[in-house]
């Protein structure tokens, strides 16, 4: 059993992997050699008056490898100063993360490592991103309107590089220092033009693909920014406004994001950046959480699972690759990507390809399989 922490992660995975790794796997799930079960979430009351404990758990298999991804987080909703919105998180304390992979063999039940999240996470998600870029926007497209600046941002962008020829990003995030730091560091590590600007509207402005990628519970632009030929992706649910969803000419869905059942008081969907949550406590600590997003956009799967928005007869992925969807069919289409979906399915996918090179390598912490093994029959 192996212990594999962010370090090594960042060491021994590429950007390039993780985009052939997902393609490769979304394409399999028609067939069944591929499967998942959404994201769902559970709420609990914590200590916090204004926050709650959030679990979140998402499954997928492939290729041999079952992989389940878990996140204990305490969760809030602060509003700054400037009226900017987010969904801030840590565990235990502010600046720390508990995220975790177990990855096990589908072929003997093996467990087989433990995974930190971090720096997978950041890259799986890029990657899924830049499978929307490849099918989706222009072969030509080369500027990058970036909204955002952290980690995600990050990825989002080296992943774009990886499927179109990039040469200029333009990146706005409301701190300053923030947005500088990132148009330094990815213009060096890419060797592209990447210029900070001064508001979202000029990070928009003359872009061949937009993405957002933040923590807000907001929409970051104005849909009047989005014009003809445009791609447009996403990180978070409500960070897109709603008159967006009536421009696009193309929609595609990268797959089913959250668990798909009948809402009651204690199963709703899109509370906070969450697409479905059991939701424990009163009906006074249920306050704490934002009520469900009054401007659902593409957020649900199906029409009875979100019946406050649209999106469950979008296609996905697989359907786009098979030839049984739409894609871009002329340069003036607006084209856009619902970057959320099939998250267990990108765990397995590249959690294995992470384990074999660890494994191969020796540089990851062992620590006995037998630890989690028993002789008692459930």
């Amino acid at each position: 059993m192996l212990i594999i922490n962010n370090d090594l992660v960042t060491r021994m995975l590429t950007m390039e992997e993780c985009i052939v790794a997902q393609e490769r796997a979304f394409v399999a799930l028609p067939s069944g050699r591929s499967i998942h079960r959404p994201r769902v979430d559970m709420y609990v009351p914590c200590q916090r008056d204004d926050g709650y404990f959030r679990w979140g758990t998402m499954e997928g298999a492939n290729d041999g490898f079952f992989a389940i991804r878990m996140k204990s987080d305490i969760i809030h909703w602060p509003k700054a100063p400037d009226g900017s919105w987010t969904e801030e998180k840590y565990c235990m304390e502010p600046g720390t993360y508990c995220g975790l992979i177990l990855l096990i063999s589908t072929e003997t039940g093996e467990p087989l490592a433990f995974i930190n999240d971090g720096a997978l996470q950041h890259m799986r998600v890029g990657a899924g991103a830049a499978l929307g870029v490849k099918h989706l926007s222009r072969a030509e497209s080369e500027t990058v309107g970036m909204i955002g600046s952290g980690g995600m941002a990050r990825t989002f962008l080296e992943a774009f590089a990886k499927v179109r020829p990039i040469k200029r990003c333009k990146v706005y995030s409301p701190t300053k220092a923030n947005r500088e730091s990132y148009a330094a560091e990815m213009s060096a590590k890419l060797g592209i033009e990447v210029t900070a600007v001064d508001s979202a509207e000029e990070a928009v402005r003359d872009c061949d693909i937009l993405s957002s990628c933040t923590d807000s519970m907001e929409p970051v632009y104005d849909a009047s920014w989005i014009k003809p030929g445009m791609h447009v992706t996403n990180l978070g649910r409500r960070e897109m406004p709603e008159d967006a969803t009536g421009i696009f000419d193309v929609v595609i869905r990268q797959g089913t994001a959250g668990l798909q059942m009948k809402q009651t008081k204690r199963f709703q969907a899109e509370r906070g950046h969450s697409p479905a949550a059991f939701i424990g406590g009163t009906e006074e600590e249920m306050a704490r959480i934002p009520a469900p997003n009054p401007r659902p956009g593409f957020g649900g799967d199906d029409p009875e699972f979100q019946d406050r928005g649209k999106g469950g007869d979008k296609p996905d992925f697989a359907a786009l690759v098979a030839g049984q969807a739409k894609g871009r069919t002329r340069p003036e289409e607006i084209t856009f990507y619902r970057n959320v979906g099939n998250q267990g399915l990108q765990f397995s996918a590249i959690g294995q390809i992470v384990y074999r090179k660890a494994l191969a390598s020796g540089e990851a912490r062992e620590i006995p399989t037998e630890w989690f093994l028993q002789d008692i029959r459930d």
